[in-house]
């Protein structure tokens, strides 16, 4: 009985160690089969690839070169493949650099795709764009009576940089208006100040960041380490703010956020998909908070503003945000040429994604000014004497001169500014209500 016992336990680990071998080779079969199958695929279209290449150089209308037909196979077939990624030809990666390393003058905006179209992502605070009027969500149709239909970022980009103090026209289409505008700019040195604070009240911290530079973390904190003492809310104001450096966007939701995911980026290679974390050493305050977002919103904004929203952080007022959220890279082909590339995508804490879609805001409020009427005569018995001295200095033709405008106003936010931005007045009655509720 023994002996039968080992012999049909031998059988069965003999089978057993078959149907392994067995395995593995049909296993092995199977994907040698497809990797064959997969070069097979390659091989067809890049002979079909030769083959097109042929025919167009032997029979096109044209003399077109064989370096003419690859170049232009590989600029349609970059701009194919998202509206960020290109292919750069010699003059592009040239004025890649300039962009990157020089000085060059400038109009102040950040451009982006959308739907095909050149749009403006945002103009930048106090840049020439910004002074000559320009709006985020404008579409640039032409760039000195050069049609922008079907040209890349970098060529439109290319165009509209050039010599400070030159000139430059722009006619661009604008939601609202009938008929498309003309833009005069003259191009100046872009030299952008990134974080500028104010006081709403004696409690209330307002912080615009306009980009994203490599100072944004340090001045923001400095800012709210100054006014800590005082300060009960918190309005960051991040619209018409195009983005910048990662690393500066998540150190700004890290400032207030203690734990968990502030983004991740994920790609389709390893060494692309990584995630970044908030640090309670990092974090400097608690107060309730309130993001200003609109359309010129975009990239490391989308980031802060979505982040603090999903770690319910932050109450977000305005309008929707652009959906800038993929990650480029410049890989260089030859010593002279290039390809622009995207190679990941951010994502929210909650998982979603902001390319294309955007950060919707908690509270929708469109911008514009806020219309009241007041009755210069229907004064309160207290303010009595001090009104009727008003009146007589006008009367005298003398100038009022009462503590509040010998005050310097640089750094306060009046009821008089609230009034003229809507997102701003809401923000605050906002931060004001969470401030009553916080206790």
């Amino acid at each position: 009985m023994k002996n039968k016992k080992f012999i049909t336990l031998g059988f069965f680990s003999v089978a057993l160690s078959l149907s392994f071998v067995l395995s593995s080779t049909l296993f092995a079969k199977d994907a040698t089969s497809k990797k064959a199958s997969t070069e097979t695929s390659r091989l067809e279209a890049l002979s079909k690839f030769t083959k097109v290449l042929g025919i167009v150089e032997e029979y096109d209308v044209d003399k077109v070169t064989i370096e003419e037909l690859i170049d232009k196979a590989l600029k349609g077939m970059m701009e194919n493949l998202d509206a960020h990624s290109n292919y750069l030809t010699e003059e592009d990666y040239k004025h890649l650099q300039v962009q990157t390393n020089g000085e060059f003058g400038g109009l102040g905006i950040t451009v982006g795709m959308r739907d095909g179209a050149l749009t403006v992502i945002s103009p930048i605070d106090g840049t020439p764009a910004d002074k000559a009027g320009l709006k985020a969500g404008d579409i640039i149709l032409k760039i000195n009576n050069k049609s922008t239909l079907g040209m890349t970022i970098d060529e439109a980009v290319s165009l509209m940089r050039g010599k400070v103090g030159t000139p430059i026209d722009l006619t661009i289409v604008r939601k609202g208006e009938n008929k498309p505008l003309s833009i005069h700019i003259v191009r100046d040195i872009i030299k952008i100040e990134s974080v500028h604070t104010k006081s709403v009240g004696k409690d209330i911290l307002y912080i615009r960041v306009s980009s994203f530079d490599k100072k944004v973390v340090h001045d923001v904190k400095k800012a709210i380490k100054k006014k800590k003492t005082t300060t009960k809310g918190i309005i960051l104001d991040l619209r018409n703010n195009p983005g910048g450096l990662l690393d500066q966007a998540v150190g700004l939701v890290d400032l207030f956020v203690n734990k968990g995911v502030i983004v991740s980026q994920k790609g389709r290679r390893k060494v692309e998909t990584k995630e970044y974390s908030a640090h309670i050493s990092n974090t400097i305050t608690d107060i309730p908070v309130v993001v200003l977002i609109n359309g010129g919103s975009a990239s490391a904004s989308e980031i802060v503003s979505g982040a603090l929203q999903d770690h319910k952080r932050a109450v977000l007022v305005g309008e929707k945000t652009f959906g800038k959220g993929s990650v480029q890279v410049v890989l260089p082909i030859t010593k002279k040429e290039a390809i622009k590339l995207t190679i990941a995508r951010y994502y929210l804490p909650s998982g979603r994604t902001i390319q294309a879609l955007g950060v919707t805001p908690d509270i929708k409020v469109l911008p514009g000014e806020l219309k009241t009427f007041e009755n210069e005569f229907a004064i309160k018995e207290a303010d009595l004497k001090q009104h009727l001295q008003k009146e007589l200095e006008k009367v005298d033709g003398k100038k009022s001169k009462t503590k509040e405008d010998k005050k310097d106003k640089k750094d306060i936010i009046t009821p008089k500014m609230l009034q003229k931005d809507v997102q701003l007045k809401e923000g605050v009655d906002i931060i004001k209500a969470l401030i009553i509720t916080k206790g």
